[in-house]
Order: structure tokens, then C-alpha cells, then sequence
């Protein structure tokens, strides 16, 4: 008598589930079986939650740019309509340090909903990877398709991409001429700080053309100290800003930079980068060609070079 045994098969889901992650020492000694792990599954991790966004959201969350604050929003479609009106997306920004621009970027009345999204990603129980390429390493995700172990969830890639062809790079060409051509490619990962934990970073730049840091905390979600340092090497001074919920900082990647330990409550953010292809970024006072804003407003034909920071 023969039998034959039930063949259960598993969804990308489930199977996504069932992966143990690699330990946080491995991650952090980028060790061979890490790579290893991130490039065998990388194809299952998108199906995992490309089914997960179908199966368990099921469309419960709108992604895309009603998010943003609403006179920012209308500002960028006006240029975008019309690029000679991009004056009116500039003036929304306030120099506030040395080359770096604050403005209200996300409406504080619908940051409960991006954050409730994140909190369902973060349940999810798909293995993301964390930024440990920095010091800030806990609570975070890659956010970009080059990045092994991202956040493949197609909603927030579309949110994603928006946010970068949409808002990111013509706001970073209209506010630094000189990344025009050095910005093709593109980079992002989202950070917590807390308390007793990864909780400061020490002065740095960034290997980017300009740098976009939004801090998603709800209103009312307080925390004490993580203030950000920007160095001004015109004066030598130290200039020492805090984040609001939803604001943002654009900034130039070769700005020093530092965080402050964070002493009470949490601090999220989304930081997303642009350069160029092979990693190139404009060296400082390199003579560049002047653009015009229709070429500002356009989106870059080039492909992904697939070459990720960290």
C-alpha cells in the first residue's frame, strides 16, 4: 500500500516569516553569510510584501502626496505645471544655518496615518534590514531598491519615488544649482533615536549631493535633546537646530553635521539622499553650468546604478 504525504506549500509570506533573521554582531561585522542571506531572499522578501500589502492592508492606507503640507503641495504642482513659478516653492523655505533650508514638509494632521502605516510594517515580521552602515542602527529600514533587504512594500515605493522625483531633487536643484547632474541616483532609510540606545552621532557629512531629513514624530510625541548640529565654516560656529513633526531640513551632503544624544521620548526620521552615477558628488566650488527651470522640473532618464552607500 502506498501513501502519499500532503505537500504543503507556503506563500512568499509565510516563508518570509519563517526566516530568522541574521544577529545584529553579524550585521554589524558585515559578515559573509549576511550578504549571503539579504541576495538569497531578495526576490522572496518582495513577494513577501507585495502579498502582505494585497493581503492584509487590502488598501487601507493611501500613500502618496495629500500627506505633505498643503501649501508645499500646491507650490511644487504649480511649477510642475509651469516651472517659471518654482520662485513660489523656494520662498516656502527658510535658510535657517549656512546652507540649510527648514520647511513645514509633512502635514502634521496626517502624520498619524504614515506612522500607522510603519507600524504595520514593523508587524509585518518580514525581515528589513536595518541602516548599520551607521552608527544609528536600531528601528530603522532601508528604504531604496538598491539597498539589499528593503522596504519592497510596493504603497511605499510609490510614496517613495514620489517624494524623491517629485519634491526632492528639483526643490535640491532650485535651492543648490551646483547638484544639477549629480543627482540621478537616489538613497533613503529611516532612523529612532532613543534613549540608552543609538543615541547620537557624531559630526559628519554625508556622501550625497544634498540630503533630505524629515522628521515624522506626531504632534504631542515629545522627546528632549537629539537636537542637530551644522557647522558654518564661514564663521566657525555651531549652530544647534531641533526638528518640529513633519518638518524637514535640505541640506547640501558636505555640510558637517552631528545629532545630539537624545535624552528622553523618541525621535523618528526618514533621511533620503540624492548623487550621482557611481556615486559622484560635486566637488566644492566646482564650476557648474547653469540650468533653466524646465530642466530643473524633469525627471532623470537614467537608470539605477544599483551602487548603494552602506
Amino acid at each position: 500500500m502506498t501513501t502519499t504525504a500532503s505537500v504543503i506549500l507556503l506563500s512568499p509570506l509565510q516563508q518570509a516569516r519563517a526566516l530568522a533573521l541574521p544577529s545584529r554582531d553579524a550585521m554589524l561585522a558585515r559578515a559573509p553569510s549576511v550578504q549571503r542571506f539579504w541576495d538569497d531572499n531578495r526576490q522572496l522578501l518582495g513577494d513577501a510584501w507585495q502579498e502582505w500589502e494585497q493581503t492584509e492592508l487590502k488598501g487601507e492606507f493611501a500613500l502618496n502626496d495629500t500627506l505633505l503640507d498643503a501649501g508645499l503641495r500646491e507650490a511644487v504642482h504649480q511649477a510642475w505645471q509651469d516651472p517659471d513659478k518654482e520662485l513660489a516653492v523656494a520662498d516656502l523655505w527658510q535658510e535657517v544655518s549656512a546652507g540649510v533650508y527648514q520647511v513645514q514638509f509633512f502635514d502634521p494632521a496626517r502624520l498619524g496615518e504614515l506612522r500607522d502605516y510603519l507600524e504595520q510594517v514593523a508587524n509585518a515580521h518580514i525581515p528589513l534590514r536595518p541602516p548599520y552602515g551607521i552608527a544609528l542602527n536600531r528601528y530603522g529600514a532601508m528604504l531604496d531598491a538598491r539597498s539589499e533587504g528593503y522596504l519592497a512594500a510596493p504603497g511605499f515605493q510609490a510614496l517613495y519615488r514620489e517624494l524623491m522625483d517629485n519634491y526632492m531633487r528639483p526643490i535640491a536643484r532650485l535651492l543648490f544649482p551646483e547638484v544639477m547632474g549629480y543627482d540621478s541616483q537616489t538613497f533613503g532609510f529611516s532612523i529612532q533615536y532613543q534613549p540608552g540606545m543609538d543615541t547620537s552621532l557624531r559630526l559628519h557629512t554625508d556622501a550625497s549631493a544634498a540630503t533630505l531629513n524629515v522628521n515624522i514624530n506626531l504632534p504631542g510625541e515629545e522627546f528632549e535633546g537629539s537636537e542637530v548640529d551644522f557647522y558654518d565654516p564661514a564663521t566657525g560656529r555651531v549652530n544647534r537646530l531641533a526638528f518640529a513633526p513633519g518638518m524637514a531640513m535640505l541640506h547640501r551632503g558636505s555640510v558637517a553635521h552631528a545629532a545630539q544624544p537624545i535624552t528622553g521620548g523618541k525621535r523618528t526620521n526618514l533621511v533620503m539622499w540624492l548623487y550621482g552615477e557611481g556615486m559622484q558628488i560635486p566637488y566644492h566650488r566646482e564650476p557648474y553650468t547653469a540650468s533653466n527651470a524646465r530642466q530643473r522640473w524633469s525627471v532623470p532618464q537614467v537608470p539605477s546604478d544599483q551602487v548603494a552607500p552602506f
